[in-house]
């Protein structure tokens, strides 16, 4: 086996953006032959996206808790492979089932699958120092920007193609393909990050089941991590709740068709991957995580809240608002990612950033449905609360800037000190 000692961040690179890549290709079929292929109505349909993220809620901490125990390397591979399977799974259900309900069990799985980012995260955390951190959890930012830019694109373009009279199997197939690929990469390429002296025993380690409420409570309760985990909580409740309502609001006060609308999604991920991955990476350890986390919250702040007035000022207004929004997003995730990192126990860097990303999966269990139940009083509501949202976001996240990691790569730091 390859030693930990000369690590791939090409391959956590890529599974990141296939699984992400996985998610999107969806977007632009699933719902919408849920309800024409198979009778149901609009909402049972929009609950596929749900049970897809309740289920990475669920298995986060399980595969973080897993990795903690056997090494980062096994899960991976065991998860690639799972969501290739799932992703095929799906696009078999697509094409000849004549009910739903295999749907939502090709979904569930694929949820628990995919569930690996906390895992991903606690690799590039266990291979890269404290100070460069921040440069690291940028890759896992911007393949995440990647994957949804590709995603609804290639999704799109393969549901033209239909089986058995219905649209988006190829898509499926092509991205269980993909997957497949990852796996074979991996399989070859990946070492293990996580050597047995580092791995939590057996003896003391805790029970491997789904999510269980301490490992909420321990990230909750640790003073920094969890005013950090609320705060992307937080952060991710409003912006899966634009998601959701970002199209109907282009078309409604813009009059924009679905190819304009992708094109400002393809805009928004291009904004975000840039940020993450280019700037993100080029003031690590010399901004504070948190200070970046507080500018981006900023950005997203002024966003949300110009969407409000964004139909006044014709396109222009609807580029720069949804500009803010990329560009708040792709400063805050990367960095609360990395402030955790820090902070975490090194012997449960998986458990405690699968946590993390449990609680995100949650946030987008919530987040569209507050969205789109308050889109329907009015668009106004909806981004109002948005913005109230990050306001709540950016006074939570002043936590963490009273505790601050021990190191930073430019110079010893009163850690009670604000930057």
């Amino acid at each position: 086996m390859p030693s930990h000692r000369n690590p791939s961040l090409g391959v956590i690179f890529l599974t990141v953006v296939i699984d992400l890549l996985g998610f999107g290709i969806v977007m632009p079929f699933l719902t919408l032959q849920a309800r024409d292929a198979f009778g149901v109505e609009a909402a049972t349909a929009a609950l596929l996206g749900t049970c897809y993220s309740a289920m990475q809620f669920l298995f986060m901490p399980l595969w973080g808790r897993l990795s903690d125990r056997v090494g980062r390397r096994p899960v991976m591979l065991v998860s690639i492979l799972c969501s290739a399977l799932t992703m095929a799974a799906l696009g078999f259900a697509l094409a000849w089932s004549s009910t739903i309900v295999w749907l939502f069990v090709a979904r569930a799985l694929s949820g628990s699958a995919t569930a690996n980012i906390g895992t991903a995260s606690a690799y590039i955390a266990d291979i890269t120092t404290p100070e460069e951190r921040v440069k690291g959890m940028g890759l896992i930012g911007m393949a995440f920007g990647i994957g949804f830019l590709i995603g609804p694109g290639v999704g799109g373009l393969l549901a033209t193609y239909e089986i058995n009279g219905r649209h988006g199997p190829w898509a499926c197939f092509a991205a269980a393909g993909l997957s497949l690929i990852n796996f074979v990469w991996a399989l070859t390429s990946l070492p293990e990050s996580l050597p047995p002296e580092r791995r939590a025993s057996a003896d003391n380690a805790r029970p491997l089941s789904p999510l269980r409420a301490d490992a909420l409570r321990s990230l909750l309760s640790t003073r920094g991590i969890g005013h950090a985990s609320i705060t992307n909580f937080l952060i991710i409740l409003a912006f899966s709740g634009l998601e959701i309502t970002y199209a109907m609001y282009a078309s409604d006060s813009f009059g924009l068709s679905h190819r304009d609308v992708g094109l400002f999604f393809v805009f928004m991920g291009l904004m975000g991957a840039l940020v993450q991955g280019g700037f993100v990476r080029r003031v690590s350890g010399k901004i504070r995580e948190s200070s970046l986390a507080a500018a981006g919250l900023m950005f997203m702040l002024v966003g949300f809240a110009g969407f409000v007035i964004a139909p006044r000022t014709g396109l222009f207004g609807l580029f720069v608002v949804s500009g803010l929004i990329a560009v708040g997003n792709g400063l805050t995730q990367p960095s609360i990612s990395a402030y955790i990192s820090r902070l975490a126990d090194p012997t449960r860097q998986g458990e405690t950033l699968s946590a993390n990303q449990s609680m995100s999966s949650l946030a987008r269990v919530f987040g569209p449905l507050l969205g789109g139940l308050l889109y329907d009083l009015g668009p106004s509501w909806a981004f109002i609360s948005c913005a109230l949202l990050n306001a709540l976001a950016l006074l939570v996240s002043n936590g963490m800037r009273v505790v601050q990691p021990r190191t930073v790569s430019v110079r010893p730091v009163d850690s009670t000190s604000a930057p």
